[in-house]
């Protein structure tokens, strides 16, 4: 048997159990949320009504159903380029109008990007105006729909193209060592996207506005003061043109490190409960969660490049992925598309360990927020928060080990009551 259909065997694989194992997880979710529907947990009757529980359960059953087809399609959608001969299809086509050379391999990344985010529109389109639309989460008009995705198409050119031609540059010119030279090429990169993406990039889609609540603003820049911390700037931000859920975050370092608020969270919560979702924030920075993911990022990347300087030579990499290459003229573009497209089906497994760490990480961003504000505040505000974004209170406990970046609120609130 050969190496190329062994690797079709094992991608094929993977990609049906991933799928199983996706459906298998929503249908659990969906089971077990719909179970629980009618009854409010104990620990919360007070706080949330049996109306308002039920309008998170159903928003989950219906968004989880969604995924279900999200990921059918996403699947076939991956055969489609890979065993079922797409994406051989269009480099032979490009091949053929441009034949080889930088512009083709270029245009064969972009043409990928361009039919990939056209099969994902009816899904992003019944996701905002259908879904979130029916549980009054959706305050985007289409025209600002229209602007959002064609400014986002910009922003792809104009910063992965050039990157893309960089490290294709590099995979030619840089000798068998390339891939280390592009992963430093790339952590770079992904440096510098910390300083241009809060002052350049964010500001074209969304208005900032410099924190006018003088009461809220004199609190919380005590709070930075007291933790130590410094920042650019305390700003709001008009997430309500898009939509109705909160949130706030830290972005950026160096001069462009901010705070900022969606507009929506300042009608949510009061002035304390603001204050200690700042602090949960400040936790993140005072374990260093944002500094160790990026380094994690970074160091995860390197073998990762490793294996693409690798693979990237070996003829049953593209036969095992439907391409049929022409070993003797550079295969870089194909090489880097097939390698996006079959890493996430071989690492799929893994998100749960990297679901766990992020669990972690906001258990520990929760007791520094007590330690330093009121517990009863900041259990006040994501009572409030879980409410508001209709989060459900009683998801399937696989479902989260599997998927869940942030902890239920159950868990959440009985760990600080245990740090108490």
């Amino acid at each position: 048997m050969s190496y190329s259909l062994l690797f079709t065997i094992a991608f094929a694989a993977a990609l049906v159990a991933g799928m199983i194992v996706e459906f298998w997880l929503a249908s659990r979710q969906i089971r077990h949320v719909a179970r629980h529907r009618n009854t409010v947990p104990p620990a919360y009757a007070e706080s949330i009504t049996l109306q308002g529980h039920q309008r998170a359960a159903d928003y989950t059953i219906a968004k989880t159903r969604f995924s279900i087809l999200e990921t059918a399609c996403s699947t076939a959608f991956l055969l489609g380029w890979t065993l079922l001969g797409g994406l051989d299809l269009l480099n032979k086509l490009l091949l053929a109008w441009l034949g080889g050379g930088m512009l083709q391999q270029l245009t064969l990344i972009a043409a990928f990007a361009a039919i990939g985010g056209l099969l994902g529109l009816p899904f992003s389109i019944y996701r905002i105006f259908v879904l979130e639309e029916r549980f009054g989460f959706n305050k985007m008009k289409w025209k600002l729909w229209v602007l959002d995705n064609a400014k986002w198409m910009v922003v792809g050119a104009g910063l992965g193209l050039p990157l893309a031609a960089l490290i294709l540059w590099l995979m030619a010119a840089a000798g068998s060592l390339w891939w280390l030279w592009a992963w430093a090429a790339f952590s770079f990169f992904l440096l510098l996207l910390q300083v241009i993406f809060p002052l350049f990039i964010a500001p074209w889609f969304n208005k900032f506005t410099p924190l006018a609540d003088a009461a809220l603003e004199t609190r919380v820049t005590a709070l930075l003061k007291r933790c130590g911390f410094a920042v650019s700037g305390l700003f709001v931000m008009d997430g309500s043109t898009r939509s109705a859920h909160a949130n706030a975050y830290f972005t950026g370092f160096g001069v462009s490190k901010r705070v900022v608020f969606y507009d929506t969270l300042l009608e949510q919560l009061d002035a304390s409960e603001m204050e200690a979702v700042l602090a949960h924030e400040l936790g993140h920075l005072k374990h260093k969660h944002l500094r160790n993911h990026l380094v994690m990022t970074c160091l995860l990347n390197l073998p990762a490049f490793a294996l693409l300087g690798w693979v990237s030579t070996q003829t049953w990499f593209y036969a095992g992925l439907g391409v049929q290459p022409n070993m003797a003229a550079p295969n870089n573009a194909l090489a880097l598309l097939l390698f996006m497209i079959a890493v996430p089906v071989f690492t799929f497994f893994v998100a749960p360990l990297f679901s766990q760490l992020s669990r972690k990480n906001e258990f520990e961003a929760d007791a520094y927020a007590i330690s330093q504000t009121s517990r009863d505040a900041l259990s006040a505000a994501l009572l409030k928060l879980y409410r508001d974004n209709a989060s459900t209170l009683t998801p399937d406990p696989v479902f989260v080990k599997f998927y869940y970046s942030h902890p239920p609120a159950s868990e959440r609130l009985a760990r600080m009551l245990a740090t108490a």
